[in-house]
């Protein structure tokens, strides 16, 4: 296991906390779910930018992931190598906090998620 707690910055905590109020979803490991494979969808690399984990909002890995913990580590061991990238466990965990805040970002820019039914909508 590459990783085990996860944290986002000041940053992402306030973009998730507008997209907890606009989506009505309550739960920041859902939200951050959805901001993983947001970011995964995205063809490009993210940019190698630094995130402090300086917030409040952390949760350990299982509680990200849930029942499908494992699905979201193989789907960023992959990605690695579709980037590639070697898949060991430092380069997971970097490329997992990438992605994570790219994906929360992109989610919080996005005004067309104005609730739950609109950020379904981007998986169809």
């Amino acid at each position: 296991m590459s990783i085990e707690q996860v944290t986002v910055s000041k940053q992402a905590r306030e973009q998730l906390i507008r997209l907890k109020r606009r989506t009505g979803i309550e739960h920041w490991n859902v939200l951050c779910r959805w901001a993983l494979c947001r970011s995964l969808a995205e063809p490009s690399v993210p940019p190698a930018t630094r995130h402090p984990a300086d917030s409040n909002v952390e949760m350990t890995w299982r509680v990200f992931g849930g029942k499908h913990a494992d699905l979201y580590l193989a789907l960023l061991e992959e990605r690695c190598l579709v980037d590639g990238m070697t898949p060991d466990p430092a380069t997971v965990a970097q490329q997992f906090r990438l992605h994570l805040h790219r994906g929360i970002s992109y989610l919080a820019a996005d005004r067309s998620i104005s609730d739950i039914d609109a950020l379904t909508a981007l998986a169809a």
